[in-house]
Formats: C-alpha cells, structure tokens, sequence
C-alpha cells in the first residue's frame, strides 16, 4: 500500500475572495476551482498572523507565531521602523533549527522533502536544507522577488533562466522535476510556497491585456478603484494616507493570478501523471489577507474589512481548500474554524503518523472536518501582532470562538467585539451591547497571551503628535 504524499501550496499576499470559487467575478482560477470541487473548501480558515513570516514558521512549528517570538515580517535591515505612540517590539528573526518542524518529522519518517519557493525564515545559516529539507529551489532570505518576476531574478538558491522567464513558471517546472525524478519507494513532502502575488505586481503581457479587455467588458475599467482615508499610525509613513481599494479590477494583479492558477494546474497534473493523485494529500492556502490599503493596493477583499497588515478579517481570513481521495467528499464545504498551526497535527494524523503535541502544541487536527464531521469545534483561535502594519493596521491582539472576534488594540486599549455570522464585514461593535461576551472573551485573551509569553507595545515617551495641517497647507 502506497504511503500519503503531502504537497502543501502556499500563496503569498493572496486573498480569501481572489479567486473565482470564493465569489471573485474579476480573477479566473479554473484549476483551484477544480481542485475545490475534487476535495473540501473552507469558509473560515485563517492565517495565523495578518504578514507573512510569522505564519510560515507557524505553518512549519504548529505553533502560534507569539509562542515562537516570530510576530512581524522579517526585515534584516535595522529592524521595523514602525514606532508611533507605541514603541515596537522585538521579535525573532529566524526560524530556529531548534524546532522539531514538519520537514524534519516527515524526513524521520522516510520522506522526501522538498522545500520550493519562498523561504523567508532568516539568514543563510536558516533556510531549508539547515531546517530538514533534502532540496531547496528558490528559497533565501528575501521576502519578494526584489528585482522582478522576470530573468534574472538573482535569487541566490535559483539558476538563473532564459531572459525574461516567468519566476511562477520556472519554480512550477523546477517542482514538477522533483516529482518526475522521486524515489518511488519513498512518498515525498513537496512545500511548495509561491513567490506570487506579493509585490512587485508584474505579469505577463498577454495575459494583462486579456484582463484589460474583460475590465471594459465588465464595464469596471471606468469605476474609480480607491478611496483614500486616514492618514498612517506609524511615523515612518505618517505623512501618507491609507488608499483602500474598493472593486477587484487591477489587469496587472488579475494575469498574475492567471498564471498562478494554470501552474497550479501543472502541479497538479504532474501529481496525476506520476500516479500519484489518490494518494497525496493536497493543501492551496495563503500566509496572510490580500494587500488591500497601500503599495498599489492591487486587490480588494470585501465583503471582509482591510487586507495584509490589519487585525480585521481581510488581514487574516484565507482560502484554505484541501484533496484527500477516499477521505474527503468531492466538492464538500466547511464551514469549521481552523488556524495555521493546524495543518503540522493534521498532516501527521492523515499520513498516518504519530502525533508530536510537545511541538505542534497549538495546532489541532481537523482530520475529522476532512471527513465530514461538521459539529467539530477546535476551539478559540488566537492573533498577536504588536507592530504597526506597513498597510496601516496599529499593534493588537484578537481571538475568535464560534461566531464571535474579539479585538484588543493597544494603542487606546479600545475593545471591538463582532458577531462574524451577521457581519462578515465587521461593521457593528457590539462590545458595549454584550458586555458579557466581551468580557469572556478579553480574559481569554490576556490568559492566553500570558501562556504564550507574548510580548506587548509600551508606550512611545518621546511620540509628537503629526500636524496633518501642515502637510495639507504645504
């Protein structure tokens, strides 16, 4: 009998409504969709920190981000030059190798492990092949592709291509070797995590013309895409305002997702190609919200509020769509609540493996969603991010159990409860109405960050308040 192959795709910046099966009437995912109605969709899957690298080491770990001290975006500059009236916080820039993580237990259980993409976990001495990995294609320090998706992308753990070579192709064809070229005897672990869709948004020029005419289609080309609203809490870009995108209908953000979705399709051929489909367990999901508020807003979340960098649902909530032959009903949706940490517990429970709760120890399996169990509850969820987003989201705190987030921000120490059945969009504050619910909640929260030892902002002594009238009269 065949063991479980494990391919794990994570997007990066990709929103819970960018592709068509979650209700986007702009983007077309033709392959995500198909893979949606071969295996289970969720509803109410989220990422465990609203960036990128604390969600990835937390996909790795199962364990939350503020367990790890992993809390913000790894910058290896001089740090997050996010003060306001709150000093930010430091935080760990590396996933340790101390971690028993999820390559290192599949590898000890006679895997092949495959790490292709984006790393974004540290320095040298920390990138895959130093974290379990037997192979690393594209994965370094660098959080985006800095000098383009097109040849050359120097990126130091990817052979350069032809000139002008699209970096979603070659990574694709790069993994699809891997799968060609296995060990039969031995099921592989392919994480797959795509640079795509973070910035630089750039695509392919036929496709972007395509996008370009389906908007004057649509007749959305002539809709203005933004409002502008406040300006930003952080003082490295106080003199600037949040520019909100309001309508999915960016050409350039719409072929770069087109061309995910059809190397998605590759990836997905090549697993039925080496015979392998049923039995690979599949995973599609993104590191955090699609970037809604600022550098080019490209994309546009609602009905969810804000995007990559806010502690509101657009910042967290994600895709999540899982294929798994015999075990989950095709075309099934889950409406169930599961977190990032999840996926270390209910990888080793479906492959058959021996849990390890000494580390995945704020992950739960949802093997039992995966099979239809739709009254399972894996309990309240946690965020902690204390900095202050480059989107324009201020340091905080939030859980949710059942229907209702609770969110503490630490500027003002204000409390904002909704109830996420009746508003998705997180319009009515029902803090004061439930004092209660809210009440509950706010202990959990503070009890739980007081397990996880997470570190919270102290106020900035030396913070002036922005004159916002200079800057107008200027």
């Amino acid at each position: 009998m065949k063991r479980t192959n494990v391919v794990l795709v994570l997007l990066d910046d990709y929103g819970w409504k960018d592709s068509t099966c979650y209700g986007s009437e702009f983007y077309e995912t033709p392959n995500l969709d198909k893979l949606a109605a071969d295996g289970m969709r969720f509803t109410n899957a989220y990422a465990s920190c609203p960036v990128c690298s604390p969600t990835r080491a937390s996909m790795l770990t199962g364990k939350y981000p503020a367990r790890l001290g992993v809390t913000n975006w790894i910058n290896h500059g001089n740090g997050h030059p996010n003060t306001g009236k709150l000093i930010d916080v430091p935080y760990v820039k590396q996933l340790e190798t101390s971690e028993y993580n999820l390559a290192k237990c599949l590898g000890d259980n006679g895997y092949q492990t495959w790490h292709v993409g984006k790393w974004h976990l540290g320095l040298e001495d920390y990138w895959p092949l130093k974290q379990g990995f037997d192979k690393n294609v594209g994965g370094c320090h660098m959080g985006c592709p800095y000098h383009g998706y097109f040849s050359p992308w120097q990126i130091p753990t990817l052979e350069e291509g032809p000139e002008g070579e699209y970096l979603t192709d070659r990574i694709t064809n790069e993994a699809v070797k891997l799968i060609e070229n296995r060990d039969t005897d031995k099921p592989f672990f392919l994480n797959m995590w795509y640079y795509t869709v973070h910035t630089p948004i750039q695509a392919k020029q036929e496709y972007i013309t395509y996008f370009e005419q389906k908007a004057k289609d649509m007749g959305i080309d002539t809709i203005e895409p933004f409002v502008e609203g406040e300006y930003f809490a952080c003082d490295h870009k106080k003199d600037q305002r949040v520019r909100r995108r309001v309508i999915q209908s960016d050409p350039v953000y719409a072929a770069m997702i087109k061309s995910m979705d059809e190397n998605l399709g590759k990836l997905m051929q090549a697993i039925t190609d080496a015979g392998e489909e049923d039995n690979t367990l599949f995973i599609f999901t993104s590191d955090n919200g699609g970037l809604a508020t600022a550098e080019g807003s490209p994309t546009c979340n609602a009905p969810l509020a804000e995007g990559k960098g806010w502690m509101y649902e657009g910042g967290t909530r994600e895709p999540l769509v899982i294929k798994l032959p015999g075990t989950i009903e095709a075309g099934s949706v889950s409406h169930c609540v599961t977190t990032t940490p999840d996926i270390y517990p209910t990888v080793l429970e479906a492959c058959g493996l021996d849990a390890q709760p000494q580390q995945h120890c704020d992950g739960k399996s949802i093997l039992p969603v995966l099979k239809g169990d739709e009254s399972y509850d894996r309990g309240p969820v946690f965020w902690h991010y204390p900095h202050y987003g480059n989107q324009g989201g201020t340091p905080g705190s939030s859980v949710r159990e059942g229907d209702y987030k609770l969110i503490e921000f630490f500027e003002d120490n204000r409390i904002e409860l909704y109830n996420l059945k009746d508003d998705i969009s997180e319009e009515k504050n029902l803090a004061e109405q439930l004092p209660d619910i809210a009440k509950d909640l706010h202990v959990k929260l503070a009890q739980w960050r007081q397990d996880v030892l997470a570190r919270v902002p102290q106020r900035n002594p030396s913070y002036e308040p922005f004159d916002r009238f200079a800057v107008v009269n200027q």
